[in-house]
């Protein structure tokens, strides 16, 4: 089975004028000093390893993060440092308190230089905050499975609008057995677009073999859409459950003593009162 397809970024490219002509830095800097410009530089530099564009953070991790950077930082620094850049827009404020992520048009600008050259240029729709003229060629994901995807807002490239017209016309062989929920398979069908832009098109008998494969993973349908919506959303090639399952720990079963151990044990007191009684006599 093939790897997922690579999330976040390897690198990011900061302005070299950050501490010239940045008026929301030297802010920050005048506020919080130079541990506070430490922890804004952390957090976007996790946005883009684990993400790209965007960190999953909320109050309660103001302790991890505290301890991952050291250095005397503690976890209420950490809280005032977000709070003071959520408060001169370094964070989106209304994504944060929305979707309790961290993010910025900075940082979106940062992650879509490197996005651009990616064959799969798929983001999240509700995260996003740069302009189409910015970013054209990016297609759009919903976050929630009841919501239908849409790029109609992104205006894409020549080739995209090409792809768009090819895959009308195949339609017909998409739509074999399609699912019973229109939710459900528009979410697939668009999860099929994706998927043939980055790894190129698929006969009738693979995508019945995604089909199979989604069942499998779940029965629940907002899971199975979930699904489907995450595989788009990355430009996976294949399907994979929402959160992995552990498997349940089994327990440790107690030792056993061996059988031929008792015996002898068992035996040897026989002997000892056999040559004691032999002695007696």
């Amino acid at each position: 089975m093939a790897g997922r397809p690579k999330q976040g970024i390897d690198y990011s490219g900061w302005s070299v004028d950050i501490f010239d002509g940045d008026k929301k830095i030297d802010k920050l800097l005048d506020a919080k000093g130079w541990k506070g410009f430490g922890i804004y530089f952390f957090l976007c530099q996790r946005a883009y390893k684990v993400n790209g564009y965007f960190y999953e953070w909320g109050y309660d991790d103001c302790a991890t993060t505290a301890r991952r950077m050291g250095g005397g930082i503690s976890s209420g620094t950490v809280k005032e440092t977000v709070d003071y850049c959520l408060q001169v827009d370094l964070f989106d404020k209304g994504l944060f308190d929305r979707w309790g992520i961290l993010t910025s048009r900075g940082i979106q600008r940062r992650f879509w230089a490197v996005l651009s050259e990616r064959r799969s240029k798929t983001v999240y729709g509700e995260y996003w905050l740069l302009k189409p003229e910015e970013c054209k060629g990016l297609v759009k994901v919903n976050l929630f499975s009841d919501v239908q995807p849409t790029n109609d807002d992104v205006q894409g490239t020549n080739e995209d609008s090409l792809y768009r017209k090819e895959s009308k016309v195949k339609k017909s062989n998409v739509y074999k057995g399609a699912f019973s929920d229109s939710s459900l398979e528009s979410a697939f069908q668009f999860y099929l677009l994706v998927r043939s832009q980055n790894w190129g098109e698929i006969s009738d008998e693979q995508v019945n073999a995604l089909r199979e494969d989604l069942l499998s993973l779940s029965s629940d349908l907002a899971e199975q859409k979930a699904i489907l919506n995450k595989a788009a959303a990355g430009g996976w090639k294949n399907l994979y459950p929402v959160q992995s399952k552990r498997r349940p720990k089994t327990k440790k079963q107690p030792e056993k003593q061996g059988k031929f151990k008792n015996f002898e044990e068992r035996e040897y007191e026989d002997m000892t009162d056999l040559t004691r009684k032999l002695m007696q006599r």
